[in-house]
This record gives C-alpha cells, sequence and structure tokens, in this order.
C-alpha cells in the first residue's frame, strides 16, 4: 500500500448513544402525559365547583318563598318562585345543569386515568357548550325578573316588590349568582377542554 493512499473509516455509533436517545423521548412523553393528566384533574375539580353552584342555584330559587305578617279579609300576600314562569325555567334549567355535571364526572375521570383519549374529551366539550347556553340562558332571563323586584318600571305598572318581600329577592338574587358563577365555570371548563385537544 502507499503512503499518499488515505482510507476512510465508518466508526458505527455506539449502542450507548442509540440507548440514550430513547429515555429522552420517553421523558418528553411521560412530561406530556403528566401535563394532560394535570388538566385532567382541574377538570375534574371544577366540575365539582360547577355542581355545587348549580344545585345551590337551583335549591336558592326553588325555595323562594315569603308571606307577609298582614293581610286583609280577601288578599294575603305572598311572593313564590313559582308565581312566575321564568323562576320556575330556571329551577328547571339549572337542576338539568347540576344532574348533567353530576353524569359527567365519570368522562372527567376517564381524562384523568387516560390523558390521551380524545373522545370523551370532545364529548365534554360539545356537552358543556350546550349546557353553558342553559345556564346562561336561564340566569340572564331570572337576572331581568330580579331587576324588575328592584327597581320596578313605572313605564308598565311594575312595582318594585324587594322593600317588602326583602327575604324573598334575596334568596332569588342569590341564585342568580350563582347561576352567573356556574357559566363562569364552563366558560373555563370549554376553555380547558379546547386547551387539551390542541395539544393531541
Amino acid at each position: 500500500m502507499k503512503s499518499g493512499d488515505h482510507s476512510a473509516i465508518n466508526v458505527p455509533e455506539s449502542s450507548a448513544v442509540e440507548k440514550g436517545k430513547a429515555p429522552l423521548i420517553a421523558t418528553a412523553r411521560e412530561q406530556k402525559s403528566g401535563f394532560k393528566k394535570g388538566l385532567g384533574i382541574s377538570d375534574f375539580l371544577l366540575r365539582l365547583g360547577a355542581i355545587i353552584a348549580a344545585l345551590a342555584a337551583a335549591a336558592t330559587m326553588g325555595t323562594s318563598d315569603e308571606t307577609l305578617p298582614f293581610f286583609t279579609q280577601f288578599f294575603q300576600f305572598e311572593a313564590s318562585y313559582d308565581d312566575l314562569p321564568t323562576f320556575m325555567f330556571f329551577v328547571i334549567a339549572m337542576a338539568l345543569v347540576g344532574g348533567y355535571l353530576v353524569l359527567s364526572l365519570p368522562f372527567s375521570i376517564v381524562t384523568i386515568v387516560r390523558p390521551h383519549a380524545v373522545a370523551p374529551r370532545l364529548l365534554l366539550f360539545i356537552l358543556d357548550t350546550f349546557a353553558l347556553t342553559l345556564t346562561t340562558a336561564a340566569g340572564a332571563a331570572a337576572a331581568a325578573i330580579v331587576y324588575l323586584a328592584h327597581n320596578g318600571n313605572p313605564n308598565t305598572n311594575w312595582l318594585a316588590i324587594c322593600q317588602q318581600f326583602g327575604d324573598f329577592c334575596q334568596n332569588v338574587s342569590g341564585a342568580v349568582v350563582a347561576s352567573f358563577v356556574t357559566a363562569v365555570v364552563f366558560i373555563l371548563l370549554i376553555l380547558l377542554s379546547g386547551f387539551a385537544l390542541k395539544k393531541h
């Protein structure tokens, strides 16, 4: 062999280097899985809070009833939620929302146990959107009546009744606030689900 000839020697990559790549990939997957599991836990906790708010709104409105201590021979002054169809709709709607939230808990648990599952997350995203619409409709309709009860409307001869029925107005106002808290939680749940789906 001549001294001027050069020979190239290919040195194969050691098996230790090849094996070193696998733990890096596995670690990235574990971090992503842990992040999604954290989103699932947050989803579950938010649903528990929404259940409390929704059922509290339905129960508070459903037990709103006040009778004034004075009455005449023909009239007894009483205010009850079932005197107004809007409040009855509110009670039914919030009870349905609370029931849905309870039934959604198993699906939320699935997103914790199987953080990469898309189907339960997508189902919750769609159903939460419908529940948010129902909650907002019920809360907004009831809020309009509560406003009239507090302030009245002289143009339509609506009298403000909260000076006489203070406890009743306090209860229905609290129920409306609880419904809006439920709506805010639903917005957070929808954003959470959308963010989790985007990460898939």
